[in-house]
């Protein structure tokens, strides 16, 4: 019997220690040199660009969190001079700190602690190189700012390629009643270039027939590579079919729509892309030198999530006489610049409000924000979204991208735009009796907004969270709605209300 049950107790044990590695051995690999390589190169690309300073060791330790994140079991840290990591009722490894601040020391350090804890734990072990390198990451930047990020290299290769964009022929499609139908052709795509107007119906492309297929299907048939060419048929309004060979161009989408209301223009712009300043421009000198130049303009950037910065400068540029639209500030002296508008205003005379809501942000904001601060437009709405801070790209050694934030964006007068967003001279988000008492007041020559502005924009970097509060307060940001076209009318409607609305010039530094 003794001997019988000192083989049960072994086959048990054997049992005991298989169950116990099986989840371990389990998973993705690890590749210590790799993960290495990354978070030096991580690290050294941040130090410098944050934009508060902040040790490359601060910076291991956040990101050695990401352990913990991972298994809560494991706990990384720095004491006595030791980096330690511990499991739940021992010391798994303790090595000595290192004694600079260089990133590859750093990182190596931290990442030898990564493969203990690949070793030891079986959800450190799961995650694998990528994982531990996302959680790392992931922790890390949440003690910097929202926007700063790492993308693991299959997300990063589908980014890029949306970036570059794919070629087409400028084409917005729909589908009504099992047909394919153009909701727009950009102007200058090769689509409109080549006949196709909207209300057109596409019927084939390459031969293909599009009946019964959705608007995605076919835009995706439509789409290829630059410079190659795909055969559309497609019937006009008159019933005809025709049928045209056309290169696929890079064509940005439409961002810019204007339309003429009584002596109104009203512009709306949906995005900032590389033909946004040129379209804006088009669409002022089409409507200032037409028969009957519109009496004010009406810029309407409500929804807008921004884009390019230099389109939103170049649009700026078209409403501002000389001096400063935006400025850039970082540590990095790439990262700081100043936009500045030139001679080429095109409509000096013309009163200009601009539309905004909570959703407008980033570059929406810089073009609200420089029409406000050189006293060239009214903004009227809610506080805007308030993104200003600006992201630079570095390409990773496993194939992913860091974006980190390295600079502000501060209107004319030197207030950021991050967290703050713009504050508008005629706020509509309280409601409409609010409203109303606002117009009056202006039409008597008080800005009731005037001090919550004046606060706003003597604001300065970094701004506590609870003065953001404060400052936005004074109009919370809302959706659009009808009432801010119905205040731009009652504004631009009475030369005293616009007058009083516009508030002193801030001249900038």
């Amino acid at each position: 019997m003794p001997r019988l049950a000192v083989l049960i107790l072994l086959l048990l044990l054997l049992l005991a220690a298989e169950t116990h590695a099986e989840p371990v051995a389990a998973g993705p690999t690890f590749d210590q040199s790799l993960a290495t390589a990354v978070t030096t190169a991580a690290l050294a690309f941040m130090a410098p660009r944050i934009l508060e300073p902040v040790p490359v060791s601060q910076l291991t330790l956040w990101g050695l969190r990401g352990l913990t994140a991972l298994d809560p079991q494991l706990t990384a840290e720095l004491r006595d001079g030791s980096l330690r990591l511990s499991g739940p009722d021992r010391i798994l490894v303790a090595q000595p700190a290192p004694k600079t601040e260089e990133p590859a020391d750093w990182a190596s350090a931290a990442i030898s602690l990564a493969a203990v804890a690949w070793m030891e734990s079986a959800a450190v072990h799961r995650a694998g190189t990528g994982g531990i390198l996302q959680s790392f990451f992931d922790e890390l930047f949440n003690h910097l700012d929202p926007y700063s990020r790492y993308v693991p290299p299959g997300e990063a290769a589908e980014d890029r390629e949306r970036r570059s964009g794919t070629a087409g022929l400028g084409l917005v499609l729909a589908t009504r009643g099992g047909a394919v139908v153009v909701e727009q052709s950009i102007e200058d795509g090769p689509g409109a270039l080549g006949g196709i107007v909207r209300g057109d119906r596409i019927v084939t492309v390459d031969g293909r027939v599009t009946r019964g297929r959705d608007a995605a299907t076919v835009s995706d048939w439509i789409d290829g590579p630059e410079d190659t060419s795909v055969t559309i048929g497609w019937r006009g309004r008159d019933g005809k079919v025709r049928n045209a060979d056309l290169v696929r161009a890079m064509v940005p989408p439409e961002t810019v729509f204007a339309q003429t209301v009584a002596d109104l223009l009203i512009v709306r712009i949906t995005g900032f892309n590389r033909r946004t300043g040129e379209r804006v421009a088009h669409e002022l000198d089409v409507a200032l030198n037409g028969p009957r130049p519109p009496g004010a303009i009406v810029l309407d950037l409500r929804g807008n999530r921004g884009g390019l910065l230099r389109e939103a400068a170049a649009v700026a540029d078209a409403f501002l006489s000389p001096g400063v639209i935006a400025m850039t500030a970082g540590r990095d002296p790439q990262a700081t610049r100043v936009w500045r508008s030139g001679n080429d205003e095109l409509a000096p005379n013309v009163p200009v409000t601009v539309l905004v809501d909570g959703r407008s942000a980033s570059a929406a904001e810089v073009l609200a924000a420089a029409l406000a601060d050189r006293g060239r437009a009214v903004v009227i709405g809610s506080a805007t979204l308030g993104k200003g801070l600006v992201q630079t790209i570095a390409p990773m050694p496993d194939g992913g991208e860091l974006f980190v934030t390295w600079s502000r964006i501060l209107a004319p007068g030197g207030w950021p735009i991050q967290g703050l967003g713009v504050l508008p001279q005629v706020c509509t988000s309280k409601g409409q009796e609010a409203l109303a008492r606002q117009l009056a007041a202006l039409a008597r020559g008080v800005q009731p907004m005037a001090d919550a502005i004046a606060r706003h924009r003597a604001a300065r970097a970094p701004v506590p969270p609870v003065q953001v509060l404060a400052l936005r307060s004074a109009c919370p940001a809302a959706e659009g709605s009808d009432a801010d076209l119905s205040a731009a009318r009652a504004v631009i409607a009475n030369p005293a209300v616009y007058a009083a609305a516009l508030l002193p010039v801030t001249t900038g530094r």
